[in-house]
């Protein structure tokens, strides 16, 4: 049995997104229902969309930023109840018992989690994302949206938040640290808030200065721009810290060149093409060149508890669903101050 529910999908790669309807499954007893509110728009449902990192499943509803409301829960669960605000982000099941899903980090499961589009459920089931009206969702894989954050500046933060969070936390973001965050995009401006909360002083490294008052505003101490050869002498080993939020080639070996002794360069963006180095940029410095993917279930519970706390949440431009391939032309050409968030109320309507 299932349900039957508006939605988005794209029919093919590199296809506009058009209308259509999906089914979603009868709630099982861990199961929550959820009428989704806002979905947010990510670099990546367009990179999977046009089938930019590798092959993909079609038809393909995107959308792994989801905020809305629960309508049911299944007889078993006990965290959730009717009208509770949550969100899904990345993943909707992965196998709770390898030793990476009992340490919270659901994403590093041994069995392989499930995402939340573009995957097959262990039952064999495609996965559609949140580009609909509805969705089902282990209740697990669910995270609950504090009273502090609207609806629509939380649904970004279930990727874009949580992709920026996770590394800053793991590499020791706090007080007396030198943060420096590349690019001022959907992640960026994310990287920037959430640094400064911690109590870095926070660098944004772009191309150029147009987006500077934005970035001070939203707490950085310092803006460079990197098309200017002079900002990579200027701040020679001045880093703790950088954090890569682009999804395009860099002169790599400039940027680590920016760190100090044992510094880290970890990279969120996922450019299509291969990122290149010299060993020696790592070995003079005893520097790290890392990558961090996402975060687990209870991580993202925290940051989401985290934002309240700080009243952070993502700047965005609400869209209908008529808007969405055009949202996603003005994406590619980084025409978005900082995020695009579907109404979903909109689709089928």
């Amino acid at each position: 049995m299932s349900t039957s529910t508006p939605a988005i999908a794209a029919s093919a790669p590199g296809v506009a997104l058009e209308p259509t309807t999906i089914e979603r499954r009868d709630l099982r007893p861990d199961d929550v229902l959820i009428d989704i509110a806002y979905a947010g728009i990510c670099h990546s449902d367009i990179h999977q969309a046009k089938e930019d990192w590798g092959s993909a499943i079609f038809p393909m509803v995107p959308g792994h930023e989801i905020a809305g409301v629960v309508a049911a829960v299944g007889s078993a669960v006990a965290r959730y109840e009717v009208g509770d605000r949550v969100g899904v982000g990345c993943m909707v099941d992965s196998c709770g018992e390898c030793e990476r899903c009992r340490a919270g980090t659901e994403q590093f499961c041994a069995k392989g989690a499930v995402m939340t589009y573009n995957g097959v459920g262990y039952d064999g089931e495609n996965t559609y994302g949140g580009y609909s009206r509805r969705v089902v969702v282990k209740e697990s894989f669910v995270c609950r949206i504090p009273d502090g954050i609207g609806l629509d500046v939380a649904a970004p933060l279930l990727c874009a938040g949580i992709t920026t969070y996770s590394p800053l936390r793991q590499w020791g973001t706090g007080p007396g640290r030198k943060v420096a965050v590349v690019g001022l995009g959907g992640l960026g401006h994310m990287g920037v808030q959430l640094a400064a909360a911690m109590g870095a002083e926070v660098t944004v490294l772009s191309q150029s200065l147009k987006k500077q008052e934005d970035g001070l505003r939203l707490g950085a101490k310092d803006y460079y721009a990197t098309g200017d050869p002079s900002t990579f002498k200027q701040l020679r080993n001045r880093f703790d810290l950088i954090l890569n939020t682009v999804s395009a080639e860099l002169p790599i070996d400039a940027y680590l060149g920016m760190l100090r002794v044992g510094g880290a360069m970890v990279n969120v963006g996922a450019p299509a093409n291969a990122l290149s180095y010299n060993a020696f940029s790592l070995l003079g410095g005893n520097k790290v060149l890392a990558g961090s993917m996402i975060g687990g279930i209870p991580e993202t519970q925290e940051m989401l508890d985290f934002c309240a706390q700080h009243e952070i949440g993502a700047e965005i431009e609400i869209i209908s669903a008529d808007q969405v391939n055009t949202a996603y032309e003005r994406v590619e050409n980084s025409d978005v101050r900082y995020r695009f968030v579907i109404d979903t109320a909109t689709i089928g309507a």
